[in-house]
């Protein structure tokens, strides 16, 4: 079994690879060991917005008096576990066709680096079988990380795959970590019914955002009655009793927690181990494998794409390296006319699906002062909104900084309703070099909570005219 290009890993870093390969004319196979689709399609962005939006419509159920409609309703819980797993195997069985469309060999199976161009691939059933790839794209993925005190047990020490099919919903849960993972299951099953306490190491929760967004979204949580502890570790977790009992140590001392399970949210690891990387020599740095901005490893014919590559960890970012490293494969090989541009990984998206949503890009207010540049910062909530209030969703903000000397466009920082489907206006702007008064110049829709970025810049800029 011979082919121009061999994927190994069929996630959104994957399965692009392998469909943009088969595009530019090259004989292609992908090797999976489970389902195609990856954690992306299977365990991880689509089956958890599944949940979350059952979650939301209960919520909308239990407020239906707000919008002067009488409903009542409670949640079934394996119903909506079920849902999402439905929802999951659909999006799996949409690659499945894709892979047949494009004419790309799947190959069912868990692969290895052997030899230079050749893949070892052992069957569910033992069996073993050679692939050989003139060019070998490693898209293995990440997995839940585990602490050396937080030993994954997958039934009452979980991480987030169990998290999502658990047999019935948990009356109490303990979530240790608050990036999107851990804020997106405080929602889910605090939506539900269960009591949600969120245990963070780092004094603010969702830490990689904007200081206001952490503001925002702890006090919104808190008003929910999630309990919510900053700069607190847990050091031991017991797990002999009907529960769990986790030992927190906290800044005024060390407290006992106890819930029906726990699910560890502290990031992701690579999966690099048992791959073949030694056997050929393929470097690895901090838990990555090094590549350059073309993901060329350090061994001719070997790439690397998405989660167990150095960018970061998010399926839209390992899409956009797939498509980059195979058509630099293309241009290498005359297939491709140009040499595809790199990715600025300061212009990449950033979203969590909690409620209220979250998207960020760019810079954060700190990250700008300390650059050392000189901001001008616009500030607009959404209970100015018009389109939120009809909503009924007057939660968060928009933010925006700009560059006070030339006005560009620094960063921007949402919190609130539908927020994720409106960050792109900030990357596209950034991307083509805009400032604040081509933004101010271009008509906004109204009623949209897209109009907000637009009132947030006039603010800035000491404009406004909806506050």
């Amino acid at each position: 079994m011979a082919y121009d290009v061999v994927v190994l890993g069929s996630g959104p870093g994957g399965y692009v690879a392998a469909i943009r390969a088969a595009q530019l004319g090259f004989k292609t196979a992908i090797i999976e060991k489970e389902s195609l689709g990856g954690v992306c399609l299977n365990w991880g962005c689509i089956p958890t917005k599944a949940l979350l939006k059952s979650a939301q419509v209960y919520q909308d159920i239990m407020h239906a008096k707000d919008f002067g409609i009488e409903a009542t309703g409670s949640p079934d819980f394996p119903a909506v576990i079920k849902r999402s797993r439905g929802v999951a195997d659909k999006m799996s069985k949409g690659v499945q066709f894709l892979m047949r469309k494009n004419k790309i060999d799947v190959v069912m199976g868990f692969g290895k680096l052997k030899a230079k161009g050749q893949l070892e691939v052992t069957g569910a059933d033992g069996k073993t079988q050679i692939v050989e790839g003139k060019h070998i794209i490693v898209a293995t993925g990440a997995r839940s990380k585990e602490l050396p005190n937080l030993k994954q047990d997958g039934k009452k020490v979980i991480g987030y795959r169990e998290a999502m099919v658990l047999p019935a919903k948990p009356k109490s849960i303990i979530i240790v970590g608050s990036g999107a993972i851990g804020v997106e299951f405080a929602y889910f099953y605090f939506s539900m019914g269960a009591k949600v306490t969120i245990v963070e190491f780092l004094p603010r929760i969702v830490p990689v955002e904007d200081e206001d967004i952490s503001k925002e979204l702890e006090k919104i949580y808190k008003k929910n009655g999630i309990d919510i502890l900053t700069n607190s570790e847990v050091t031991s977790v017991d797990t002999s009793g009907a529960g769990v009992k986790a030992k927190v140590k906290t800044q005024t001392g060390e407290i006992t927690l106890e819930a029906d399970v726990l699910l560890s949210a502290v990031g992701v690891t690579a999966n690099l181990e048992n791959i073949g990387l030694e056997t050929l020599g393929v470097k690895t740095e901090r838990g990555k494998i090094a590549v350059d901005k073309f993901y060329n490893t350090n061994v001719a014919g070997i790439y690397s794409i998405g989660d167990c590559a150095p960018g970061q960890a998010l399926a839209h970012v390992a899409s956009k390296e797939a498509i980059i490293c195979v058509e630099n494969i293309g241009y290498n090989e005359k297939k491709y006319a140009h040499q595809p541009e790199p990715i600025d990984y300061g212009n990449v998206p950033g979203c969590t699906y909690c409620t209220p949503e979250i998207a960020s890009v760019g810079l954060t207010e700190k990250q700008a002062r300390d650059a050392g540049y000189e901001i001008k910062v616009g500030k607009f909530p959404l209970s100015a909104s018009g389109k939120a209030s009809a909503a009924g969703h007057t939660e968060g903000f928009i933010k925006v900084v700009f560059d006070a000397k030339y006005g560009e466009w620094l960063g921007t920082h949402m919190i609130g309703y539908n927020v994720t489907e409106i960050i792109i206006e900030t990357v596209v702007g950034r991307k083509l070099e805009t400032t604040y008064h081509e933004v101010l110049n271009s008509i906004h829709p109204h009623p949209t909570i897209s109009e907000s970025v637009k009132d947030a810049i006039e603010v800035a800029y000491g404009e406004a005219i909806h506050l």
